[in-house]
């Protein structure tokens, strides 16, 4: 039954992965050959990138993954430093306004990928080693909490609230699940309010973003346009789609086709179709991992694989939900689909980890 349930979901992270592989050619190869007159570039990336990917995951899958408690706290502090390294001038690579990645030759990397990671492995070893003092506020609340501050401003200063957000909810369940005082987690989140509401309203591009998704058509050559074209592409696609390859969004109508809103180009080349044949697939995956979670043989992989789970599964939620314009753009990629190289490599890299987990579970 374990062994079925680690096939089952490997074999849905493939063809997630598979169909990424061919959408991201399909709605980025015009675009790639207009800027960099070939039109397989995205896609030779992406596929380095799952190379590198899939060389991790097997790494991962080769030793016992409670092996990663040892270094939980030098993981977390490692990361913590890359994510300072790269707003250092110079380190640091500046795309849009975003100081985010670090630039290696053809690739790029992006450190807060590794936080995500990170945070989950240290909050997993955590209430694993205070177990017996969980419900208190200064061992059992506040450490967490701090580690998960710093990594939140560290994160906003790229700036990026999306991930900060996706990884503050995945913290905050992790720790509610592991019998954190509901009050010291709901003081938490009132306390935050005031501060969300200054990040999004005093920014001018965020306050856009959240008016434009309240009604983009205040502004629809403008704040309102990738929303706004965004659900062009879902609605054209009808029932069946326009065919594969025949998206006429991603001819330069729709902004970041192969990255935040390839979705919505799954749409219309697929159809309601293909879309819900996607959001059945993460169904899938997030029921085989929740039974991985139930099975796991002990605490820190109950808890390690549930922070993996939850964030593969949000960052789902949250890109599907904005590309039908659902939510505010956020700038989260649709997991295992969309480009990216950092995103897709931890993925793969959580994916190893959960089927660690669950090949474990054989023998408990």
């Amino acid at each position: 039954m374990i062994r079925r349930l680690r096939i089952s979901l490997f074999t849905v992270s493939v063809i997630l992965i598979c169909i990424g592989i061919v959408m991201i050619y399909s709605s980025s190869s015009i675009y790639a050959w207009e800027k960099y007159h070939d039109s397989f570039y995205f896609l030779k990336r992406h596929l380095v990138f799952l190379a590198v990917g899939g060389i991790l995951t097997f790494l991962v899958m080769l030793f016992d993954y409670r092996s990663f408690k040892k270094i939980a706290r030098p993981f977390l502090g490692i990361s913590l430093l890359l994510l300072v390294l790269v707003l250092i001038p110079g380190l640091g690579r500046e795309v849009s306004g975003a100081q985010r990645w670090f630039r290696f030759y053809f690739l790029s990397f992006q450190p807060s990928e590794l936080v995500n990671l990170a945070l989950i492995v240290y909050i997993a070893d955590f209430v694993c080693r205070k177990a017996g003092q969980i419900k208190t506020f200064l061992k059992g609340f506040l450490p967490p909490i701090c580690v998960l501050a710093a990594a939140s401003v560290l994160i906003l200063l790229q700036p990026d609230l999306g991930t900060t957000i996706a990884l503050g909810s995945v913290a905050l369940i992790m720790l509610f699940v592991a019998g954190v005082r509901g009050r010291y987690l709901l003081g938490l989140i009132l306390a935050s309010l005031p501060a969300i509401y200054l990040l999004v309203f005093s920014v001018p591009y965020r306050r856009a973003r959240v008016m434009s998704f309240i009604n983009p058509w205040v502004d629809p050559q403008g704040s309102g346009f990738q929303v706004i074209q965004s659900q062009v592409a879902i609605g054209s696609g009808g029932f069946f789609g326009l065919g594969l390859g025949h998206s006429k969004q991603k001819l330069f109508y729709l902004p970041a086709a192969h990255t935040d809103f390839i979705f919505s180009i799954i749409g219309e080349e697929l159809g309601l179709l293909g879309t819900l044949g996607i959001i059945i697939l993460f169904m899938v995956f997030i029921r085989q991992g929740l039974r991985i979670i139930k099975n796991a043989p002990d605490k820190f992989g109950y808890f390690l694989a549930l922070g993996l789970v939850l964030l593969i599964s949000l960052r789902a939620i949250i890109n599907i939900c904005v590309s039908c314009g659902l939510f505010p753009t956020k700038g989260l990629p649709l997991p295992f689909i969309s480009y990216g190289g950092s995103s897709l490599i931890l993925d793969m890299v959580s994916v190893g980890i959960l089927i660690n987990i669950a090949r474990t579970g054989d023998y408990p």
